[in-house]
């Protein structure tokens, strides 16, 4: 679908230029960069999209926010933020889920936009497809490298939990890595590497293993990782989810945390500090992105050029990190 950024583009005047031109609700005007305008837009087979220009003018105060799942804690935890941080702005925030496929991702953000909400907040980019063209959105934890984005420093927060397993002696460091098509997944794969780098350690590739956020995933890659002969003695886990799942792994081994293995995760969703081994992990700043994320959807909705926000996390250290085994 050609979209009003698609004619802007071509014509080479603002989004909102082009958005007064093609209004028929406005009075018609014959200037040349009008013409010029309307002449791109029957050349490109434009159509105006009423549901997005409803979007635009609805002024409900109610804000769409695309999650893939909210029995995903990660994503829970920063709906509830973004929820609370639009009730300071006098908004209301309602949630779709989509089971991270495109295709509901589509269907979510139409149903919303029926619904005529004034923005949309999405944790659902993929790595080099665009997300929601033509709407006024934000991305948040997660981004498509092009729209809006509001992030917690993926890279920084890797290389803050592998420096940290680097200083407690640790040389053979595991990854256990989340999907693809994930910033956060590819942008944590790229700090634990360059922390190894910053050592003077080789990153074999042989140690990283996993490609999904879940528990089961988790535990599927620490098998396979702890069941090598040269296993490592340490790990990093993208996300909390997948650590849970590696101690898991580590349990049905017969290992011990963290004597035989040291555990990193990510995200300090609020079950892990009280599990039996508390779990070393890196904080994401959530009401921090949130904030971030409404600041994006009003510049978004003032046809502001697409900016990024990028929040340091922090680590939290527990008990399941400690010495490299002698033998290592």
């Amino acid at each position: 679908m050609v979209t009003i950024v698609d004619v802007a583009r071509a014509a080479g005047v603002s989004k909102s230029t082009v958005s007064r031109v093609l209004d028929e609700r406005l009075p018609h005007s014959n200037s040349a960069t009008a013409e010029r305008v309307r002449q791109v837009a029957a050349e490109l087979g434009y159509v105006r999209d009423p549901l997005a220009s409803g979007l635009r003018r609805s002024g409900t105060n109610t804000l769409g926010v695309i999650v893939p799942r909210l029995t995903d804690t990660v994503m829970a935890m920063l709906y509830e933020e973004v929820v609370a941080a639009s009730g300071e702005r006098g908004m209301f925030a309602v949630v779709a889920t989509t089971e991270d496929q495109p295709d509901s991702e589509t269907l979510a953000v139409q149903t919303l936009i029926r619904r005529r909400v004034d923005g949309l907040i999405l944790t659902t980019a993929r790595v080099g497809h665009p997300a929601a063209q033509g709407v006024p959105h934000a991305l948040a934890l997660r981004t498509d490298g092009i729209g809006p984005a509001s992030l917690g420093d993926d890279e920084l927060g890797a290389r803050l939990a592998v420096r940290h397993l680097i200083d407690y002696g640790h040389r053979r460091i595991g990854l256990v890595g989340g999907p693809g098509y994930a910033s956060s997944a590819l942008h944590r794969l790229k700090g634990y590497r360059l922390a190894l780098q910053d050592a003077g350690l080789p990153a074999d590739d042989d140690l990283v293993c996993g490609d999904a956020f879940s528990i089961e995933a988790g535990e599927s890659a620490g098998r396979i990782l702890l069941g090598r002969p040269d296993r490592p003695t340490a790990i990093f886990a993208v996300n909390d989810n997948t650590a849970i799942g590696v101690m898991a792994a580590a349990h049905a081994l017969g290992l011990s945390i963290p004597d035989d293995l040291s555990l990193v995760g990510y995200n300090d969703i609020p079950v892990v500090s009280r599990l039996p081994v508390p779990l070393t992990t890196v904080r994401v700043p959530f009401r921090q992105i949130a904030t971030n994320a409404l600041d994006l959807l009003n510049d978004a909705r003032r046809d502001t050029a697409p900016r990024t926000l990028v929040t340091p996390p922090t680590l939290i250290p527990r008990r399941s990190t400690g010495p490299a085994p002698r033998s290592s």
